[in-house]
């Protein structure tokens, strides 16, 4: 059985997320969608729980994806499952320079795991987590680039838009 991760923060998940682990599912025997605990470069708008509910909830029908918490290098994650490869989405050239660098590093930690870029598909290839919490900050609808669920827990957190917004001024 051939194990794949697939690493990231999920603040929030976003379709596009969901259309790479999908796609990944289809290759790889197993998928373990490792959701990082603490992210050392940017502070979650969601909490860990919320993350990691909203990407069970989003792959429910997913019998080969796994969904866990780590908060250990990414090779170490990988190791833990014995998985041969780390999948990283691509959307656009700032997306592999980052993604790049964090190969380079990784294999000189780990060289017997591959990372492997699956290319967003055309719908969603302009679907970020930034973009989409900044969105639905002012808001926005977000319902066709994120899973029900974080569509509903936005809808929750800004009801009319952020206060302040021209929509909402008194607040």
């Amino acid at each position: 059985m051939i194990t794949a991760i697939a690493p990231g923060s999920y603040d929030p998940v976003t379709n596009g997320h969901i259309d790479v682990i999908n796609r990944a599912a289809d290759i790889f025997d197993r998928v373990v969608v490792g959701v990082v605990g603490s992210p050392t470069h940017k502070t979650p708008m969601f909490s860990l729980e919320e993350r990691v509910g909203f990407l069970r909830d989003a792959l429910e029908d997913r019998e080969n994806v796994e969904v866990e918490v780590f908060s250990v290098l990414v090779v170490d994650f990988a190791r833990k499952w014995n998985a041969k490869a780390i999948v990283k989405g691509l959307r656009v050239i700032s997306d592999f320079e980052w993604e790049f660098q964090m190969n380079q590093l990784n294999r000189t930690l780990a060289p017997e795991v591959e990372t492997v870029y699956v290319m967003a598909s055309p719908s969603v290839s302009f679907v970020s987590s930034s973009g989409v919490k900044e969105i639905a900050s002012f808001g926005g609808k977000v319902d066709d680039l994120v899973p029900e669920g974080v569509a509903k827990r936005f809808a929750e957190l800004f009801p009319q838009g952020r206060p302040g917004t021209p929509e909402n001024p008194q607040e």
